[in-house]
């Protein structure tokens, strides 16, 4: 089991951002300025392409952080942010870009390839969290809950199937090949985002993916336009979705 170490520190906005490693794994806490109480903790998965300091991921941290006193942790997922491509990183990202240069779908290649960076990230996910959890601030007692949206979606939803510890997720915005069978064995409170004009997703596809979710408690919000117009309303209503179900949970004084 590898230990968590901090490697760098500042705060802004009523917010403390931490980078840390864990093993070889590179990622950022951010938690709320004061107080050392323990509070949830949401995990975070950034879209494809992007990183764990992305914009849109500092931006949802904020919401959680300076709304609602949760910690925030992201980590970098296999090929991306700090960490090194591999061959067959290059290879596919080059299928990819081809495929949309030529107007060819890109659903099969994206799939493909979010399953096979997924069976890398969710150890690691675990390995995190298990790091994390072994800070006084965070704990083992407290709730913890995902917020992934595209790649983020490929590679929480074998996440969440697979560790107890989660207890509530955001997901959104992928196709249900590859995710549709994991789905089923998820019964948390589920929020789910679909583009109703996805150029890339057929609705019929996000719909068969929230469909397949097994959770008695599932949401699913439909907004008009395409994959990358998602409004950004949205990140409050996931910031609620959270604020309700992980402060259901009472702390542990110990």
């Amino acid at each position: 089991m590898y230990s968590l170490q901090f490697t760098a520190e500042s705060s802004s906005d009523g917010m403390v951002e931490r980078d840390f490693t864990v093993g070889e794994i590179p990622g950022v806490l951010w938690s709320p300025v004061s107080g050392a109480d323990r509070a949830p903790l949401v995990l975070m998965g950034h879209g494809g392409g992007n990183h764990k300091k992305h914009q849109a991921m500092a931006g949802r941290a904020k919401l959680l952080v300076s709304g609602c006193g949760f910690h925030v942790a992201i980590i970098d997922a296999p090929g991306h942010g700090s960490r090194p491509r591999t061959a067959h990183d290059e290879q596919e990202i080059a299928v990819m870009q081809r495929a949309m240069a030529a107007g060819e779908p890109v659903g099969p290649i994206v799939v493909r390839y979010n399953a096979h960076l997924a069976e890398q990230a969710v150890p690691e996910w675990q390995a995190t969290l298990d790091a994390l959890q072994e800070l006084p601030e965070i704990g083992t007692a407290g709730p913890v809950g995902y917020w992934g949206l595209n790649m983020g979606t490929a590679i929480g939803v074998p996440l969440v199937a697979a560790d107890p510890r989660i207890t509530a997720a955001v997901f959104g915005l992928h196709w249900p090949e590859a995710l549709a069978e994991k789905a089923k064995q998820i019964t948390i409170p589920i929020e789910f985002d679909l583009q109703w004009d996805d150029e890339h997703i057929p609705r019929e596809s996000g719909l068969a993916l929230f469909d397949a979710f097994a959770s008695v408690e599932k949401t699913l919000h439909v907004n008009a336009g395409r994959h990358k117009e998602l409004p950004r309303f949205e990140a409050d209503s996931g910031a609620r979705f959270f604020a309700r179900h992980l402060r259901r949970t009472v702390m542990s004084p110990v």
